[in-house]
């Protein structure tokens, strides 16, 4: 009984989240709601075990639900801020246990950002690697740190550039096997009006979204989990959400 509870319950929370992810009024609604909050810096107003994590909250829960159901042996983020995701990577594999660990890397981790991630309890799971994500010395110190791992998640959060973001997915798919994920976060960008951003480089066709189109055009292996999407709504990446559906040595990936 318990089981036939259980079944019919995620059937009418999928019928749900379809519905919702249909509802133009509503996404439209969700659009404009989040982008009222941008010069207020809602994302800023979140921690993670003591450190500023600069997400959307459902973004955080997105990201959970993808490392339970993937148990990935190493996590390969670009773009480490303050801290709190990589604290937040490292404390759901903990959770996994076994020897698992976070590959951080960011062109500027600055010195009180660092003090207080490797004074962390969690620092322990954690390498740090200072450079530009998309130089070849960085590429080549991330992929001997990921050495043979069984299952890896990636998870790209520094320059949002087209050039950047498609030189990161270059370099750093091939890490990620069939059922594993990659997360292109702010693909927002590409939504959101010209000079919404007048003092950084990107914008609208100059966006992580643009870049994934191309990569995903060139690649075939991955696709996007529009599940995700229809579920959060309130997300700086939509369709950014990535499932491989074949490793790297398949005929048909290339």
């Amino acid at each position: 009984m318990a089981i036939d509870d259980e079944i019919e319950f995620r059937r009418k929370r999928q019928t749900a989240i379809r519905e919702q992810a249909a509802d133009g009024e509503l996404r439209d609604a969700t659009t404009n709601w989040m982008r009222k909050t941008f010069p207020h810096g809602y994302t800023y107003n979140f921690e993670w075990m003591g450190r500023p994590i600069i997400q959307f909250p459902q973004d955080i829960v997105a990201l959970q639900e993808i490392i339970w159901k993937t148990q990935p042996d190493v996590i390969v983020e670009t773009g480490v801020a303050r801290g709190g995701s990589t604290i937040f990577f490292a404390s759901m594999l903990a959770m996994l246990g076994g020897p698992r660990h976070v590959v951080s890397v960011d062109i500027d981790i600055r010195a009180h950002n660092r003090t207080a991630i490797e004074a962390h309890m969690m620092a322990r799971y954690i390498h740090l690697i200072e450079g530009s994500s998309i130089e070849t010395s960085v590429v080549d110190r991330v992929k001997a740190d990921v050495g043979s791992a069984r299952s890896v998640l990636l998870v790209l959060d520094s320059n949002h550039t087209h050039d950047h973001v498609l030189s990161e997915l270059r370099a750093y798919a091939p890490l990620v096997k069939k059922g594993g994920y990659i997360v292109v976060f702010d693909t927002a960008i590409e939504d959101d009006p010209p000079n919404f951003f007048p003092n950084r480089p990107w914008g609208r066709g100059n966006s992580p979204r643009s870049a994934l189109r191309q990569y995903l055009a060139e690649v075939p292996r991955f696709e996007v989990d529009e599940s995700i999407d229809g579920k959060l709504l309130i997300t700086v990446a939509p369709g950014g959400y990535l499932r491989c559906i074949a490793d790297p040595a398949d005929p048909t990936s290339s």
